[in-house]
């Protein structure tokens, strides 16, 4: 999973990649000190893997892994190739969703590139350079289109669904807000639009305004008013607290956590909204050699699913050995859940399901 951090210059928004990645991308008060992408991967927590671990005692113990990518900030007319702009759009589009770093609070050391604190209108500023982008991109496709309907009349409702689409984006609204029946959703399935991204809206706040009531922050309302309007996460954060936390052992992290009302860090929060968004699981393999997480869409079934590990086990599948987690650790042991018939046999039309335990036999 490759998730693109963005905002507005001086939001947090390197600040919090520093403290969710350690990956030391500079963090400055003046507009644009992010130039090229900072990468940070880091692995997804899962308890599951580490109770695996503990029974196992593996060679080799691979969690699943999320990319962060921090990218330069965007200031209005970016899709015009103002500021970094065309760097923005650029790294953006590689990314599987957006994590929008959202200015919630006060700070009059701290610069704001419009002059003050608006989350409406910054959020509305960067969706606005997706959507000036995407229409680019569909007048592009809807002239092929036109031209094509003249010889196919069949290629007329891709026209109309086009110019639907194109009228709904040109009135500020981004593509992730769309109503797309399932044929349209398949038309636009491998055209690039940016502001059809899943995003999780990262609403930066100042420590008292974390650590208290967050009802009683109206920038985060507004926020929160946005995302509901676009079927988009919110997420509510301290990157200062997140920065604070970063470097903590894991004992100290918990009772920080506690003092804040918290059960979870910014980073588990993020990865599982990240999750959720993508529609993406974990199914888990394991045994002395090796215990491993490996990420997959929900609906997956077993032989592609194998095909994560290796191609020959998807190419030669015959049959998979799964038990859900629970079952394993209510059993104590393999043998055990084996001799209550908790392992189960699958076969090619298996959907996995998150936290299986999976032995793949196959034959090339």
């Amino acid at each position: 999973m490759k998730l693109g951090m963005v905002g507005l210059p001086n939001v947090g928004k390197s600040t919090l990649f520093n403290a969710l990645t350690n990956a030391g991308a500079e963090s400055a008060n003046y507009p644009f000190c992010t130039i090229e992408p900072n990468v940070g991967v880091v692995s997804v927590p899962d308890e599951r893997l580490d109770f695996l671990a503990q029974m196992y005692q593996p060679k080799k113990f691979t969690p699943a892994v999320l990319e962060f990518v921090d990218i330069a900030g965007l200031v209005k007319g970016a899709s015009k190739g103002e500021g970094l702009g065309n760097k923005f759009l650029a790294d953006i589009r590689e990314v599987d969703a957006i994590v929008h770093v959202v200015r919630c609070f006060e700070d009059g050391n701290i610069v704001h590139v419009d002059g003050s604190i608006g989350p409406k209108r910054d959020i509305e500023t960067i969706n606005l350079e997706l959507i000036f982008a995407d229409l680019e991109i569909l007048e592009r496709r809807l002239s092929k289109a036109v031209k094509a309907a003249k010889a196919d009349k069949k290629m007329q409702s891709e026209v109309d669904f086009l110019q639907r689409l194109m009228a709904y984006l040109e009135e500020g609204n981004s593509a992730r807000g769309f109503d797309f029946t399932e044929e349209e959703a398949e038309m636009i399935k491998y055209t690039p639009l940016l502001s059809n991204k899943p995003i999780i809206y990262a609403a930066n706040l100042c420590e008292d305004d974390f650590a208290g009531d967050l009802d009683q922050n109206p920038f985060l309302q507004e926020v929160r008013e946005i995302a509901e309007a676009e079927g988009a996460a919110v997420l509510p954060i301290c990157a200062k607290l997140e920065e604070e936390m970063a470097d903590m052992e894991p004992e100290d992290k918990e009772m920080f956590l506690a003092e804040l009302n918290q059960t979870e860090s910014g980073l588990d929060r993020i990865i599982k909204e990240g999750y959720s968004l993508l529609g993406l699981i974990s199914f888990l393999t394991a045994g002395s050699d090796e215990c491993r997480a490996w990420t997959i869409t929900k609906g997956t079934k077993a032989p592609r699913a194998a095909g994560k590990i290796h191609t020959d086990f998807e190419r030669g599948f015959i049959r998979a050995e799964v038990i859900s987690f629970d079952d394993l650790k209510e059993c104590g042991s393999m043998a055990a859940a084996r001799e209550k018939g908790l392992l189960r046999l699958e076969g090619k039309e298996y959907v996995m399901q998150d936290g299986d335990i999976v032995n793949f036999r196959f034959n090339v």
